[in-house]
């Protein structure tokens, strides 16, 4: 039994074990050769890639139903390994330039990659929350990772004080919800909680625990008003650090939000999805609202990264229609794959612009690099019209698939909200091209083989996959939740 349950996380067990063994081989490894551990951190993230795929046709369930192995895992565990293959890629160079080869950043960004893969694994309350923990603590760390930077280390401090305080409300909602249904597995909250509101005090359990559950999340995805940290930690945190955050965070963490609302709190819908659909409008409009008054592109990245919560969270408000579930998680997952791909360009070029202490971000320092580098700047441009889901772009279908969910879920209102904050967005989106293309500047870009390949690769994939939606569609419909 034990080496079935290993067997089944076996792409996690392999991560961890291997982030151990490259941290000790790192000691042996002098400081301008750090090449080499960033080398074994692809190699141990590609075989971990590998077995994942392996996983695809082998649903199972582990460690006594706290851990299932389904098509859901399997494609969220693809896009985190993936991420951090960009992750080490849009690093490297920046690491050596900015003198921070420290190989303890490679083994953090692994072990933030384990606890994400433990959150899409996750069956169990426990499990989630133990996820959330692995996923958090080294990114707090790899946000303060540039010491000699005051910037950096505040984006640190702020990050882990109300990363802790968020993490308390998780495990506080995890309690509420243990006393309201007396078990924290996902699955039996769901037959467990009808037969426990029978008793006294159970509802008021049940709301709180969901209450605080949500909260506590909310702060990982950073939906309104559990945003506030975001802008700061985005600016001081060194740029590769923040890319690698805005994707794997965001993901890690919707993936517990629909674990939890679509197996435990699928029979608890009058409270929750009001207070859900509030959430994601508000974050749309936040987030798009007040991106528009921002000078420094890291400021208006985190802002933009909060208003596609509010689209994500928007396909979930609807969770529980039977009719429209699975679309639901179908257009939550098909729209972190086409933000992977747009943050990491974005994020790749501010990488090779960066400069330490918060300099070279803003948006006067990308003036004139359509004529300095056209290229980089035409992959850029492709990045910014996807974050607007114009045609022709991944992001113009993941933005449709989102709304097709919320209509058919009956948020008609909802999804002419996200429309409407979606042009709005169009006005700083597109304020990138114009300073680019047409205002004049010397733009001091460092040029990095590894991170311009990102971006490209980001460019190519927004514009050939958006002319096979279905295709990738279809793939994340495969990937359903094992509701039983």
């Amino acid at each position: 039994m034990i080496l079935s349950d290993a067997l089944a996380i076996l792409p996690l067990i392999l991560l961890i074990v291997w982030a151990m063994i490259v941290l000790l081989i790192d000691l042996w490894i002098p400081k301008g050769r750090k090449g080499i551990t960033a080398l074994l951190t692809v190699i141990g993230l590609a075989v971990a890639l590998v077995l994942t795929v392996m996983q695809a046709n082998s649903p199972t369930s582990a460690f006594s139903g706290m851990i299932k192995v389904d098509g859901f895992s399997v494609f969220l565990n693809i896009l985190y390994l993936a991420s951090g293959i960009a992750g080490v890629a849009i690093s490297f160079d920046y690491l050596n330039r900015m003198d921070l080869q420290h190989g303890e950043y490679y083994v953090l960004m692994l072990f933030s990659i384990a606890g994400a893969m433990l959150i899409s694994y996750a069956a169990d309350l426990i499990i989630i929350f133990l996820g959330i923990e692995l996923l958090s603590i080294p990114l707090y760390v790899l946000a303060g990772i540039a010491r000699s930077q005051g910037s950096s280390e505040e984006s640190s401090l702020k990050y882990f004080l109300l990363g802790t305080f968020a993490s308390a409300f998780i495990l506080f909602g995890i309690a509420w919800l243990y006393g309201a249904g007396g078990t924290t597995n996902l699955a039996g909250l769901v037959t467990a909680i009808p037969d426990g509101l029978n008793s006294a005090g159970a509802l008021p359990m049940l709301l709180a625990g969901a209450g605080f559950l949500v909260a506590g999340i909310g702060f990982k995805v950073a939906v309104v008003p559990f945003h506030a940290w975001m802008p700061d930690v985005y600016q001081g945190a060194p740029a590769p650090v923040t890319g690698f955050m805005s994707v794997v965070a965001k993901a890690a963490g919707f993936a517990a939000l629909m674990r939890v609302l679509f197996i435990a709190l699928t029979t608890e819908t009058g409270d929750v999805t009001p207070v859900l659909a509030a959430i994601a409008l508000l974050t749309m409009i936040v987030g798009n609202v007040v991106a528009i008054a921002q000078s420094n592109l890291k400021r208006m990245l985190a802002y933009s990264s909060i208003a596609n919560a509010g689209y994500l969270l928007m396909a979930l408000v609807p969770y529980s229609n039977p009719a429209v579930q699975a679309d639901s998680v179908a257009s939550a997952l098909f729209y972190l794959a086409a933000y992977a791909l747009t943050s990491f360009g974005a994020w790749a070029v501010i990488t090779m612009m960066e400069k330490g202490e918060i300099q070279g971000s803003e948006f006067s320092d990308i003036a004139g690099l359509g004529k300095k580098n056209p290229l980089l700047a035409a992959a850029l441009s492709v990045m910014m019209l996807s974050f607007t889901g114009v045609p022709l772009t991944l992001g113009f279908w993941g933005k449709f698939y989102l709304f097709r969910t919320a209509i058919e879920g009956g948020f008609i209102w909802l999804a002419v909200a996200g429309l409407l904050t979606t042009l709005v967005s169009a006005y700083y989106y597109l304020r990138v091209v114009v300073m680019m293309f047409f205002r004049d500047g010397d733009p001091d870009l460092k040029y990095s083989f590894w991170a311009s390949t990102v971006v490209f690769f980001g460019a190519l994939g927004l514009v050939v996959l958006a002319f096979f939606p279905d295709m990738m569609f279809g793939l994340a419909t495969k990937a359903v939740l094992l509701l039983k």
